[in-house]
């Protein structure tokens, strides 16, 4: 069999490739090619986003089919709110809420295997994204008290949920010296610019 043929082809058709508009390379990669990766971008959390209507069916393929999804209701600060969320076995791996028949307004993001287009994922440390908690940090609220949520730098529709040990309280932002150490423990995508 002579595969000189193949061979000498291959770079046109790579050449050709490049050329295709909204074409990724990473859509190559063996891991995209069962149900696809997910990244939070400044305009969502795969192809889920602020045009994404609050249906199971819609943010399930927004999310390319990888999670079993389940909703209910939930009240927040006065307001009845849907939410849908994302579950990999019996774990929640991101949480999306909205406007009951309106579209998707935040996301939270549990999933160690989900990173933002600029590498931050779970774990990254605080050091890593920021050099001080003023201008970009405040305490967490809601099931987050006792937390840190920063707004990241590259886009204000994104923030990091910090976690860490420290013996002061609840509503305070920890010294920066502190904060150096916490980890990112939740990624949340706004639709509206925090």
């Amino acid at each position: 069999m002579n595969i000189r043929p193949l061979l000498l082809g291959l770079p046109l058709l790579l050449t050709g490739c490049s050329t295709m508009s909204n074409f990724s390379w990473s859509s190559l990669s063996p891991f995209n090619w069962f149900g696809g990766s997910i990244e939070v971008s400044a305009k969502g959390v795969g192809d889920v986003g602020a045009g994404t209507p609050m249906t199971e069916a819609a943010i399930g393929k927004g999310l390319n089919n990888n999670y079993r999804i389940r909703g209910g209701m939930a009240t927040n600060q006065g307001q009845i709110v849907s939410y849908f969320q994302a579950l990999d076995g019996d774990d929640v791996k991101l949480v999306i809420t909205g406007e009951p028949k309106g579209h998707v307004q935040r996301v939270d993001v549990m999933d160690a295997k989900i990173a933002t287009e600029w590498g931050s994922k779970l774990g990254t440390p605080f050091s890593e994204l920021f050099s001080k908690a003023y201008g970009a940090c405040k305490p967490a609220e809601g099931e987050d008290v006792g937390k840190v949520e920063c707004v990241a730098q590259q886009s204000r529709n994104v923030s990091y949920i910090f976690s860490g040990k420290w013996a002061g309280p609840q509503d305070l932002i920890p010294p920066d010296d502190t904060l150096q150490s916490w980890t990112v423990s939740k990624i949340v995508w706004h639709a509206k610019a925090q």
